[in-house]
This record gives C-alpha cells, structure tokens and sequence, in this order.
C-alpha cells in the first residue's frame, strides 16, 4: 500500500494523518517548517494555533458544542489533547498553545505509521508523479498561507479562478431575533419579489449608526495580511471615514425602496438576503467589516429591527486562501477532477479551529476507507459534521462564503408544536439530540472503519480508547 501523502501538518492534517495510522495506513505528513517558515507561526510544532487559544463555546446546547461532542463521540485525537491542554476560559474551550502544540507533535512522532518530513511540498504527486500499480493518495491541509508554488499546482489542477485569497465575509443574524415589526420586505424597484429583509433608518438614526462606526475598535491586522483592501468589499468602517455620505451611497443606499409603513423613502437602509442553504438566517449585505467582535455588535443593534439580533457569524475581512468548494469538491471532500486528491481544513472552506479539526478527521476516514477500495458515506445530514460538509460542498458557488458551525447549517425540525416554534432553546436541543442519534448510528454502522486489518476496531471510539 502506497502511503498517503498529506501536505500541511496543521489541524487538520495533523487529524488526518493520525486518524489514517489508527487504521493502519502509512502515511506521509509534509509540513514545511522550519526549513520554510512562515509569518504567522512560531514554531515549527504540528497544529500551532496562530491567533486565538480558544475553541470556542463548549457549553451544551450551543453549535460549537454539538461540533465537540459529536468529534468526542467520533474519537477525534486533537479534541481529545485540546482538553487535556485546556486552561480556565469560562464556557469556552481555551488551550495551552505550547502545551497542545507540543502534545500532537509527540503524538503523531510516535506514531508507528506516519512519516513527518520537514520540507515543502511543491507539487501534487498524486496527479503529477503517479505511481503505477496502487493509486497514490494525497490531502492537501496547507490552510490559508499555503505557499505559492503549491498554490500554482492546485489552480492548474482546478482551474485559475478556484483559490481566493481574499476573504470578506459580512456578518450573519438569526431570523428568529430579528423584530419584523420595524422591518419591511421588498427588493429595489419591486423587482425580484420580496426576496430582502430592509431595515430603514431616519437621518437621526443614520447619524448615530455613523458615528458609532467611526469610533469603534478595530482588529489589528496581522503582519501577513495585505491592509490595502479590494475597491469592491471595503470594509464599512472604511466607508464611513471617506465621508458622512458614503455609506448611503454604497451598501446602505435607500434608492428604489418606499417603508410601507411610512409610504416614503428611507434616510438610508440595511439590506438582509437569505442565506443559501442556512436555515432561517440572513446575512448584512455588504456589510463586511475589521470590527473587534464585541463592537460589531454594540454597534449593528443600533440598526431598527436589530436591537436584539443573534450573531450566527460576525464580519470579517482577512487574507485567506480557500477552493470553491461547491464547485470543486465531492462529499467526501476529494476532488471532483481529481478524485485521488483531498482537501480539508481551511482551504475546503470552513472557518474556525474546531471546524478545521473536523474536515481533517472525515478526510482520514474517507481516505482510509478510499485505500482499502471501500466507499465512504458521509454522516448524516442532521449531524453537525454532516451539515457542515455539504454546506461546504453544496453551497452556491457563485457567492461561496467559508462558514463557521452553526444551527443555520442543521436542517430544522419536522412537525414542530406550536409551542416548541416558540421555544428557540428547546429547538436547539431537539437538534442537539437528534444530531446525536445520528452520528451515533453512523458510527455503529461501521462506516468509519475499513475493515482491512485482522483486529481492526469496528469503531473510532475503540481506537480512542486504546491510544488514550
């Protein structure tokens, strides 16, 4: 068997990488540093996290929770180390950064089937330098300073414009705290049907908006991170520092709208457009931003029909490097036109540590099943891993968005009572619940497993427990 090669030994790869020798596949893992270091990292450590030690909410119940417990359940290694390295965060999960990067890097160094080479990966030898007889396998898990000549290799593969590297993602709400009283539908000019959500401002209310947006607290930008932002998605607090105006000339301009409630035009307004694919939520049009989280919302709640608004996802502008996914990927997150060829972590399109974590778990496993000439189902469409893998490789590819986990991502319930539609916490565990008995199913139906080796354990959970 031909080791399957994986380039990058960040969260994800570094998931995959031991997840495929729990399974007795061998593998070889490229990580590049420290012969070619980058600006962002350190260390030369597997799985550094390079900006915040948090992997969010680990309260039951929230989204970010059901992700955890769903990898805890599947016997994900980086899970199961990030809480061995876990420091007080409150609900969060928050990690000892040296700790947890030092405990993977032991980990899979003492892995009998895994190979680390500290050099750069500069092609794709599955597709570039095949081996005859056993197909060789690679993932491509380099995240978003994936460096130049291996990005050159994957857009020859899949087409000139499939990498971005730019990310500008406006922020998401939850429709169910929205106050439709002070919001109306309509498009501009009445065309295209009630397809938006407007929340229309006064000029006193505009004013307030303005000011507030030129006060607030922005993100540093990291030294690897262009601060000279794209003409087309600048960020709002930019806007607003070119003028009083601006902002009602651009995203927030009223033109071709009339408040039936007023019957007249509004000062300025704030577009809402349904999300593909998320459930019964909306994003800010145009209404990427720089803005520390805390101020995106103190100040977006001064917006009419927002005082009381979820954030499902907070704006961002920030370099990235990420496929179109929708367009390029297969469920099991190989290649369409490459299908010996993976892809996880942040370069498949996903947001935040955990979600990383998850595509590189079901890419070990979709690889693991691939090189013992097995096929590999996803989970379940009500999970919180199968959810976030067909947003990714589903989504409309021609407003593709990296996305965190979130409920929006789950498909809602069925036949829900009057009094559960009324009850969002109660929904939400209905989910969470669901969600479980699900994944559970899966894993009992030994789809995680490959059967190839005398001994082999039926399920991840078994091998969790004998590495731990």
């Amino acid at each position: 068997m031909n080791p399957v090669i994986i380039a990058g030994g960040g969260l994800a790869g570094s998931e995959a990488a031991w997840q495929l020798s729990a399974r007795g596949v061998p593998v070889t893992l490229y990580e590049m540093r420290p012969a070619q270091p980058t600006p962002a990292h350190k260390t030369d450590r597997l799985a550094e996290l390079v900006c915040s030690n948090s992997l969010k909410s680990n309260l039951p119940g929230s989204a970010s929770w059901l992700l955890k417990e769903e990898l805890r359940r599947a016997g994900s290694l980086l899970l199961r180390l990030a809480e061995e390295c876990a420091v007080p965060g409150g609900t969060a999960l928050a990690v000892d950064r040296e700790r947890f990067a030092q405990a993977v890097t032991s980990n899979l160094e003492g892995q009998p089937h895994i190979i680390i080479r500290r050099e750069e990966l500069r092609e794709i030898p599955a597709v570039e330098t095949p081996r005859r007889g056993v197909p060789t396998l690679m993932l491509v898990a380099t995240g978003p300073l994936t460096s130049g000549a291996l990005a050159t290799r994957l857009q020859a593969l899949t087409g000139s414009e499939s990498l971005a590297f730019y990310d500008a993602i406006s922020p998401i709400v939850d429709a169910d705290t929205l106050d439709m009283e002070r919001i109306f539908r309509a498009s501009r000019y009445g065309k295209g049907g009630e397809d938006y959500l407007n929340c229309p401002l006064t000029e006193n209310e505009y004013r307030a908006f303005y000011e507030a947006l030129r006060g607030a607290e922005t993100v540093p930008v990291h030294a690897f991170e262009d601060a000279k932002y794209f003409e087309a998605c600048l960020p709002i607090e930019e806007l607003a520092r070119r003028g009083y105006d601006t902002l009602r000339f651009g995203p927030m301009k009223p033109v071709g709208l009339i408040d039936p409630h007023t019957g007249r035009r509004p000062f300025a307004v704030v577009q809402l457009r349904t999300e593909n694919l998320r459930f019964a939520s909306y994003n800010l049009v145009g209404f990427q931003n720089h803005l520390k989280f805390p101020e995106q919302k103190r100040i977006l709640r001064t917006i009419p029909g927002l005082e009381n608004a979820e954030f499902l996802r907070f704006g961002q502008i920030h370099r990235n490097t990420y496929l179109n996914a929708p367009r390029l990927l297969a469920p099991d997150l190989s290649l369409r036109a490459a299908p010996e060829v993976f892809v996880a972590g942040q370069l498949s399109g996903v947001e935040g540590y955990v979600e990383c974590i998850s595509t590189g778990l079901l890419a070990g496993l979709a690889l693991a099943r691939r090189a013992a000439g097995e096929a590999f189902t996803p989970p379940p469409r009500t999970t919180a891993l199968g959810s976030l893998v067909h947003y990714i490789t589903h989504a409309d590819s021609g407003s593709y968005q990296p996305a965190n986990i979130s409920f929006d991502l789950l498909p809602p319930l069925d036949d829900v009572s009057p009094k559960l539609a009324r009850d969002r916490r109660g929904r939400r565990e209905k989910q969470c619940e669901r969600a479980l008995q699900g994944l559970d199913a899966w894993l009992q139906s030994g789809r995680t497993s490959t059967g190839a080796r005398r001994g082999q354990p039926n399920t991840i959970q078994t091998m969790a427990r004998s590495s731990a």
